[in-house]
């Protein structure tokens, strides 16, 4: 697919600058597309949730993502046309392909696929080179080693390489701790950048035993900040890594550490790098979702701005946050190496005087893809590359996962849950990572890893009561739609499979899940038990991998299951969280 250029210049829009900053020229040639005006005297580049996605990808933005109290109706739950109108950006655009889920097969086709590492080397060199020696740093903000069949099969370790070469500085993570303890620390031994995590310590337990730990003295188990020199200034980067690790993911994995928000312990150190070490800036790389650091940003002061993951949100423009201590800007940069984030601050001693943010869409197509990088990624991919490349199926249709209730891929990974497990009725985890296939793609095994390639993917089929079902669908419901973000994980809604329901996210915990009714039509009765298939528990499982389950099935050649979600919404006319209201 090759973009044409005068399509990308009538097409192209705004270029997701923080409001009131001038527009980013596109120039003829594409050579203009990147340049941006010089500003300050130091420049933080962020990338997030690149889920070991080395190679360029598709993938569609949301159509619905719902806020509820305080959040509805602000970012980042706007999506499609209240998206484009609230920061001023074109529907035929090449960033509101990029943005949105706004016409997203025809843009597509005009403006092809975002990301790739040996694309992305080639933009952060020529940024970093832009402002000079000294005067940047390039930062990650966590799920860079999960999600790919070749992560998944290294453990991460292709991604350290990768991570070296593109010269990332620092990181935190999320993912990265399903692959255990000792893989996690083989792969930082590996690492040339810092991983910063402030809010996870020891447990009582594994600080009797001795455990090891950054600092044993307070239990800290990483290193929770650095202090970089860009400009001439003294710059703190402070990591947060996900909160809820142990709880959204088999505790097995990480039994000697507690993790957590940890606002107060986060309000000490940053007082104790303004008063103790005279920092003149402080950031936080954060993974714990923009709702969760809109939350922090009110209530930790002295943090300059959040650089900020885990919720896959691509949001423009920084939004700033009042807080005792002045404003904070929280940024969220977006997934799967779709998007680069350019702060450039202008500092001055012991103060940010100003800022200018910009979210870059990563266009594969108008980048020369670095030699060097892409010889890496094609020798460590080569021993696997035949198996990758099975063609399994052929996408019938548009295929995406990221939405708050439902996803064309999920639907597809139910459909092959019921059939080879023999169970009317199939759940499957709201994870948002996951890449896009387009309709009349083949679909590979490659494809079906980049939706399933976790380190717990055992599949199983049990008995649940109706009320039992029920009460995992509250449970995730609120998770995804609490008012208190600090009480938010997030994910999005567990996917069904033969089985509908009503959603009122407004409603209150244990009372938005309703109208439950199976395939035929009838009821789902709360003391009757039915055969449930799913994947991803937290509890050891020993079924076939979901992979293979759902390789199976495409091999097959059934028919698909063209029926709808079955997710019917109440109480959300108008809200702009989902597209076409608003």
């Amino acid at each position: 697919m090759t973009i044409r250029r005068r399509d990308f210049l009538k097409a192209t829009g705004v270029a997701a600058l923080a409001s009131g900053l001038p527009r980013l020229a596109r120039s003829a040639d594409g050579a203009g597309v990147y340049d941006i005006e010089k500003f300050g005297n130091a420049r933080i580049l962020h990338i997030t949730d690149t889920h070991a996605q080395l190679r360029p990808v598709f993938f569609r933005e949301p159509s619905v993502n719902l806020g509820v109290g305080t959040m509805q109706g602000k970012p980042p739950h706007l999506v499609g046309k209240a998206f484009l109108d609230r920061f001023g950006i074109r529907p035929d655009s090449a960033d509101a392909y990029a943005f949105t889920s706004v016409e997203f097969e025809k843009g597509a086709s005009r403006f092809g696929r975002l990301g790739g590492f040996a694309h992305l080397k080639t933009l952060i060199d020529r940024l970093r080179g832009d402002v000079g020696q000294g005067r940047s740093v390039l930062l990650d903000g966590g799920d860079l080693w999960q999600g790919t069949a070749l992560s998944n099969t290294m453990q991460g370790a292709d991604m350290v390489e990768a991570a070296n070469l593109l010269g990332i500085e620092a990181m935190t993570g999320h993912w990265e701790f399903t692959y255990g303890e000792k893989a996690l620390r083989d792969n930082l031994a590996r690492f040339k950048g810092e991983f910063l995590a402030q809010n996870v310590f020891l447990t009582e337990e594994a600080a009797f035993n001795d455990a090891k730990a950054f600092d044993p003295a307070s239990g800290r188990v990483f290193k929770p900040h650095v202090i970089k020199e860009i400009g001439g200034y003294r710059v703190a980067i402070i990591g947060q890594a996900f909160p809820y690790v142990p709880i959204a993911h088999p505790k097995r994995f990480t039994p000697d550490w507690t993790f957590g928000i940890r606002d107060e312990e986060l309000q000490k150190l940053v007082e104790a790098l303004r008063n103790n070490d005279k920092v003149d800036a402080v950031i936080l790389l954060s993974h714990n979702g923009m709702d969760v650091d809109l939350k922090l940003a009110s209530r930790v002061s002295g943090i300059d701005v959040i650089l900020g993951g885990h919720t896959h949100d691509a949001v423009p423009q920084p939004v700033a946050v009042n807080n005792a201590g002045g404003t904070t800007l929280v940024t969220s940069a977006g997934s799967n190496g779709k998007f680069l984030a350019v702060l450039d601050l202008e500092i001055a001693k012991g103060k940010v005087a100003d800022a200018r943010y910009r979210l870059l869409p990563v266009f594969s197509e108008l980048l020369k893809p670095d030699p060097a990088m892409q010889t890496l990624i094609e020798k460590m991919r080569a021993p696997y590359a035949t198996a990758y490349g099975e063609k399994l199926s052929t996408a019938d249709r548009l295929l995406y996962r990221r939405g708050n209730f439902s996803g064309t891929v999920d639907q597809l990974i139910c459909d092959a849950l019921r059939g080879e497990l023999d169970a009317p009725i199939a759940l499957s985890p709201g994870f948002r990572w996951g890449t896009t296939t387009l309709a009349g793609q083949p679909l590979t095994m490659e494809d079906v890893f980049a939706e399933t390639a976790i380190t717990y993917p055992a599949t199983y089929v049990q008995n649940m009561t109706g009320g039992q079902i029920k009460d995992v669908l509250e449970d995730v419901c609120d998770n995804l739609f609490n008012t208190d973000p600090y009480y938010q994980q997030g994910g999005d809604m567990v996917r069904v499979g033969g089985l509908a329901y009503t959603c009122t996210p407004a409603e209150s915990v244990g009372k938005r899940i309703s109208d439950l009714k199976l395939d035929n039509g009838h009821a789902l009765e709360a003391g009757k038990t039915y055969k449930v298939a799913g994947w991803a528990s937290v509890n050891e499982q020993n079924g076939a991998p979901v992979w293979d389950v759902v390789a199976k099935h495409l091999r097959s050649g059934r028919p698909p299951n063209r029926q709808a979600s079955g997710v019917s919404l109440k109480g959300v006319d108008g809200d702009p969280g989902i597209a076409g209201q608003g």
